[in-house]
């Protein structure tokens, strides 16, 4: 997928993402770093579809499988779990028995294999996103947008999850954009973070990021720490720049 000039303004006025250029790694994960409110979802919105750029274009060839995961659950409370996660088979109009064997399997993935005839209300906030996660890859999605989704948990919750995400997703070969505010969480999921600055959004840098396997001992090395030290004046920088 490559962005060509991408950009979006609202109300005619209200300037949200400068034009931009960005081509996706195909298997790969990028991160949207940036501030509040710079326009981080906005542009996750358009590469899923959902909103439409008043500028640019996007190509894509083929078009994508497209698995989405907010940054709240947004379970059918009335559902159990195993209904919950297969809501988008049963959506397309898949078979019962289908939808059944493919959201036990994704449930089997993010360990919630037990949960599976709870309802939503018996689950914990981690388990809860677990499952948000398991809905987003049951129909086996090419691009997997995150916006956020780990934001709202405690940090040795939100670590595990991103343990588990990181690796599932380099197993699966998915492609995935995730947008967050957590410069750590961009460091250890991505294989390469895109610094933004404050509205509109525009590219400050990008960061490959050199690091393999993502497993929690990866955080407490040297490594991790200066790039996480060089992106956080990154996007200091820009939020000082833009405010001057």
């Amino acid at each position: 997928m490559e962005l060509r000039g991408v950009a979006k303004t609202f109300d005619r006025s209200v300037e949200a993402v400068a034009p931009m250029d960005l081509a996706l790694r195909a298997g790969g994960v990028t991160a949207l770093l940036g501030p509040t409110g710079c326009g981080k979802s906005t542009l996750l919105r358009m590469i899923g579809g959902v909103e439409a750029p008043t500028g640019g274009s996007i190509e894509v060839r083929p078009k994508p499988r497209i698995g989405f995961c907010f940054q709240e659950p947004r379970l059918l409370p009335w559902r159990n779990v195993l209904r919950n996660v297969g809501l988008p088979l049963e959506l397309d109009g898949r078979p019962r028995d289908v939808c059944r064997r493919e959201a036990r399997r994704r449930l089997e993935m993010v360990g919630l294999g037990d949960a599976a005839e709870l309802l939503p209300a018996a689950l914990s906030g981690g388990m809860r996103m677990r499952a948000a996660v398991a809905r987003s890859l049951v129909a086996d999605p090419d691009l997997l947008l995150l916006d956020e989704p780990f934001g709202a948990l405690d940090e040795v919750t939100r670590f595990r999850l991103d343990e588990e995400v990181a690796n599932l997703v380099r197993e699966k070969a998915i492609t995935v954009v995730l947008v967050t505010h957590s410069i750590s969480e961009a460091v250890f999921l991505a294989d390469e973070v895109v610094v933004l600055s404050p509205r509109p959004a525009r590219i400050i840098e990008r960061y490959e990021i050199p690091f393999g396997e993502r497993i929690a001992s990866l955080r407490g090395t040297e490594a991790f720490a200066r790039l996480q030290a060089s992106i956080y004046d990154c996007l200091r920088g820009g939020m000082v720049e833009d405010e001057s």
